[in-house]
């Protein structure tokens, strides 16, 4: 018969990888937040030029920008809360291999509605 889980680092390391996994994430969502909010500045900077197109005011992307920046913070915050409930969980015997990731259900419903709206600026940007 298997080690109880608390007995088991393997199953502590594996937390731990998947925490480190979701920091990655909003990490990554902060970064990309950034990007997009400077590519505002960039658009300005071509409108300088003389002859140049006419591009739509570029505060969307300043917006959208900082609100992805915000969301990768707030995936880190729930990432370290779920891994201490988790940690918890494991020590006092109560966790359940049924229980599905909200945070995770949730991050991936919002980058989704973030993806349709970007398609929808680019296609009523045309």
């Amino acid at each position: 018969m298997p080690d109880p889980p608390v007995n088991d680092p393997r199953v502590y390391l594996a937390a731990e990888r998947t925490l480190l996994a979701w920091i990655r994430t909003g990490l990554a969502m902060m970064g990309f937040g950034f990007v997009v909010a400077r590519f505002g500045l960039f658009l300005r900077e071509l409108q300088a030029y003389p002859g140049s197109p006419s591009v739509r005011s570029p505060h969307g992307s300043l917006w959208f920008g900082a609100g992805l920046v915000l969301m990768g913070a707030v995936v880190n915050l729930l990432a370290a809360l779920n891994h201490t409930r988790l940690v918890r969980r494991l020590q006092n015997g109560t966790w359940s291999p049924n229980h599905a990731s909200r945070s995770g259900i949730a991050v991936a419903i919002v980058l989704a509605l973030a993806g349709v709206a970007v398609i929808t600026y680019l296609l009523s940007s045309q």
